[in-house]
């Protein structure tokens, strides 16, 4: 006896709610956290800035190690410590996106202080108290 494998997909009606904007979009539009595309790119590019942000407080931590603890000759390869410490805010930054990321995804913060659309509102009225709760929630 064979069983057919059910995508994820036919659990859903056909319009499932974003649960992180609270937009009604197609469920093909969506991912298997019910996270539509936009909030999807938004929190990438949050989980990007804080991510870079943690890549150069590591490679400043770094070199304050490197500089006071080690004290390197700097007659001696110093384009190696340097290389030390680009490697250290690339890796550091590229970890960090994808902690912050994941943390974004899980805690869905988003989805708790987003407010659900008025029914019979407009689709521009949803958008632009969207932009004001991003706006606020980046202040």
């Amino acid at each position: 006896m064979s069983q057919k494998e059910i995508d994820w997909r036919e659990r859903f009606p056909e319009d499932v709610t974003c649960v992180r904007c609270l937009q009604v979009k197609s469920v093909h539009e969506l991912d298997r956290l019910l996270w539509c595309e936009e909030c999807q790119t938004s929190a990438r590019r949050r989980a990007a800035r804080r991510g870079w942000a943690a890549g150069v407080a590591l490679a400043v931590v770094l070199g304050l190690y490197i500089w006071f603890v080690i004290q390197p000759d700097l007659s001696l390869i110093p384009t190696a410590w340097a290389a030390t410490l680009a490697v250290a805010l690339y890796l550091g930054g590229r970890v960090a996106r994808e902690l912050f990321y994941g943390y974004e995804r899980v805690a869905n913060r988003r989805a708790i202080e987003a407010t659900p659309p008025a029914p019979g509102a407009s689709s521009e009225a949803r958008e632009s108290e969207r932009d004001e709760q991003g706006r606020d929630a980046s202040d």
